[in-house]
């Protein structure tokens, strides 16, 4: 993912874990058992860190627009948001707990663009930094 779009899908996943953050705390505050209320602000936390993450991200590709390390980051990052907490919205929502398999998919991509961002640390632009 180039730097634009990593910086634009930071904004929108910033935007859109606020709108769900109050959407939360006000509109299902009366509507959910206090378990899947939990459950829904885990979805937002994990979220709204991990759109800072793509925004981080957005703003090192700046600087490195060669990074194959920072490109993949971002896309698991952006994946990671979408399983883990599109899928623990829609379980606190339904209540399905099927929709809890996908979650573990979702972390595993958030670990996996971690560790993509710590290579981008050791290898921009596929050159060792040496700092």
């Amino acid at each position: 993912m180039p730097a634009r779009l990593t910086l634009f899908a930071a904004a929108i996943a910033m935007a859109f874990a606020v709108a769900l953050g109050a959407f939360g705390a006000h509109a299902l505050k009366a509507r959910l058992a206090a378990d899947a209320l939990a459950v829904w602000q885990t979805a937002v936390q994990y979220h709204a860190w991990h759109a800072l993450g793509l925004l981080g991200i957005g703003l090192w590709q700046r600087q490195a627009p060669e990074s194959c390390a920072l490109r993949v980051a971002a896309l698991l990052l952006a994946a990671g948001i979408v399983l883990f907490s599109g899928s623990l919205y829609a379980l606190a929502l339904t209540g399905a707990r099927g929709l809890g398999a996908v979650t573990p998919f979702g972390g595993i991509a958030f670990i996996a663009g971690w560790l993509a961002l710590a290579k981008a640390a050791l290898d921009v632009n596929g050159r060792r930094t040496g700092e």
